[in-house]
C-alpha cells in the first residue's frame, strides 16, 4: 500500500486532502493507496471568515470544517510533526496523548502554512493577541465586548480610556478587515450602554510602510484610508509599535497612551517545523520548490516531497513577483495542480507547472462596506462588499456550510446583531474552583 502524508490541514493541506481522496477514490477502496492528513485540529479555518466570526455575523462553527466528516476517505491523525527524514521517508509525530510515533510514507506533501510574525518588542507576548484563528477571533470578540462593560462601570477616566482604546498591528487584510468589522460591531453594541458616547473610543492602525492593503492597488488603498479616517480611525503609516508593556503603547512617531485592546496582524512567516526536516529551505524559511510544486534542492527535484502555500517557495511564473504571495487566492489553486500533478506521478503521466494570474483582491471595511479591485474592476462601498461576501461563499467548503453561512447572513437582516460577550468560555472552571475551595464567587448578574 502506497502512502501519502499531508503534513497540515489548512487551506493546502485540506484541498490537497480532498482532490487526491476524490481522485484515487478506487485505489483507497480497494487498500491500494492511504491519503494521512496530520494536524493537531481536527478542523480546517476558513480564515476569511475570522473577521465576521468576531464581529458575530456568523456562527464560529460555521467557520470551520471538521476533517473526518469532510475528508471521510482520508485518515485523520490528530498530532503535531516533530522530526521529518525525508532521506528515509519516515516522521515522527506527537499525538495530542501518547508517545511519540514514527510514520513511514512514500509521498509527502509539506504544507504545515505559516505563524505570526513577530518582532521582539517589549510586553508583545503579554499583551497582545494574535487573529489567525477562530479561537483568537472569538477571544478579541469577547475581549473587546468586556472592555465596554468595564468602561460602563467604572468612575475613573482614565480606566474608561484605557478600556476604549483598541490598537491594530499590520495594515494588511487581516488588520484591516478585524478592525472594521470590530468598530461596526462596537458602535451597534454601545446603543445598548447609556453610560458610554461612541466618541469616547479610540481606533488605532499602526502599519510600517507607507500603504494599506497593497493586495487592491493604490487607488483603493488609498480610499480605503479616506474611509476609515472620516469613521475617526487614527491610521498611523510608516510608524512602528516600540512598546506595549502593561498595555502602555509606545509608537516611533513619539506617541504614547495607554490600550487593553493590542492585535497583531503584521505578517506571516513559514512554520517553524520545516526547520526539524532534511528539506531544503530557502533563505527566510520556506519550502524551496519548482513551479510544479516539487521540492527541489541544489541538484534538481527531491522525489516524493511537495509543497504549497505559505509555507512554500513557489515562483510566480506569470510575473507578478518574484514567490507567490502566501495567500488564500494561491493555496487553493496550488493545492488542485499538486494534487493533480501527485496523482498523475504516481501513474508516470506528464505533470504541469502552477501558473496564476493574480485577479485582484476584495476586502470588507465592515457591515455593507468594502473595496475590491478586480480584473481591473474597481469597486467601493455595498458593491464591494457584496462581491467579497460572494466570493468566499463560493470558496467556503460544503454545501451545507454554505447553506449555514447564507442562513447567518440573512438572519442579520432582520435581527439585531448578538452583542453578548462570553468571557467565562476562556475560564470555564473559574467559578466551580471558587465553590470547591470555599473561595467566594463573583456576584451573579
Amino acid at each position: 500500500m502506497r502512502r501519502i502524508v499531508i503534513i497540515g490541514a489548512g487551506h493546502v493541506g485540506f484541498y490537497v486532502a480532498d482532490r487526491l481522496s476524490s481522485k484515487l477514490r478506487k485505489d483507497i477502496r480497494r487498500g491500494e493507496v492511504e491519503v494521512m492528513v496530520i494536524d493537531p485540529q481536527q478542523h480546517m479555518t476558513y480564515q476569511p471568515f475570522l473577521p465576521e466570526a468576531a464581529a458575530g455575523h456568523i456562527s464560529p462553527r460555521h467557520g470551520v470544517i471538521p476533517l473526518r466528516r469532510a475528508l471521510h476517505r482520508c485518515r485523520i491523525l490528530s498530532g503535531t510533526v516533530t522530526k521529518v527524514t525525508h532521506s528515509d521517508k519516515t516522521l515522527i509525530v506527537q499525538p495530542i496523548v501518547g508517545p511519540p510515533r514514527e510514520i513511514e510514507y512514500d509521498q509527502i506533501v509539506v504544507a504545515p502554512g505559516s505563524v505570526s510574525r513577530t518582532l521582539p518588542i517589549p510586553g508583545l507576548a503579554d499583551n497582545a493577541v494574535g487573529f489567525k484563528s477562530m479561537g483568537e477571533a472569538i477571544y478579541l470578540r469577547n475581549h473587546v465586548l468586556s472592555r465596554l462593560d468595564v468602561a460602563a462601570a467604572t468612575t475613573d477616566d482614565a480606566v474608561r480610556q484605557r478600556a476604549l482604546s483598541f490598537v491594530f498591528v499590520g495594515g494588511g487584510f487581516a488588520g484591516v478587515e478585524a478592525m472594521a468589522e470590530l468598530e461596526d460591531m462596537v458602535r451597534d453594541t454601545m446603543r445598548d450602554y447609556e453610560e458610554l458616547d461612541f466618541s469616547q473610543t479610540r481606533w488605532t492602525l499602526i502599519e510600517a510602510s507607507q500603504r494599506i492593503l497593497p493586495e487592491v492597488g493604490a487607488e483603493m488603498g488609498a480610499y480605503t484610508v479616506e474611509k476609515l479616517l472620516q469613521r475617526g480611525f487614527d491610521i498611523r503609516l510608516n510608524t512602528l509599535l516600540k512598546s506595549c508593556e502593561d498595555g502602555h503603547v509606545v509608537l516611533s512617531d513619539g506617541e504614547e497612551f495607554d490600550a487593553d485592546t493590542i492585535v497583531w496582524t503584521a505578517g506571516v512567516k513559514p512554520h517553524p517545523m520545516l526547520a526539524e526536516t532534511d528539506l531544503p529551505l530557502g533563505p527566510k524559511g520556506h519550502l524551496r520548490c519548482r513551479p510544479t510544486l516539487q521540492v527541489e534542492d541544489d541538484n534538481g527535484v527531491v522525489p516524493g516531497a511537495w509543497g504549497a502555500g505559505d509555507s512554500a517557495q513557489v515562483p510566480d511564473l506569470s510575473g507578478f513577483s518574484e514567490y507567490c504571495s502566501p495567500s488564500a487566492q494561491h493555496a487553493v489553486r496550488q493545492a488542485a495542480v499538486l494534487a493533480d500533478n501527485l496523482v498523475a506521478t504516481l501513474y508516470q503521466r506528464p505533470i504541469k507547472e502552477y501558473r496564476h494570474k493574480y485577479v485582484g483582491s476584495v476586502a470588507s471595511l465592515g457591515y455593507r462596506k468594502g473595496v475590491a479591485h478586480v480584473y481591473g474592476f474597481k469597486g467601493k462601498g455595498l458593491i464591494a462588499w457584496f462581491m467579497h461576501r460572494s466570493y468566499h461563499l463560493m470558496r467556503v467548503p460544503g454545501f451545507g456550510r454554505k447553506v449555514r453561512v447564507v442562513a447567518d447572513w440573512t438572519l442579520a437582516l432582520f435581527t439585531k446583531r448578538e452583542t453578548v460577550q462570553l468571557g467565562e468560555l476562556h475560564d470555564p472552571r473559574g467559578p466551580w474552583e471558587d465553590v470547591a475551595s470555599g473561595r467566594t464567587p463573583p456576584t451573579p448578574g
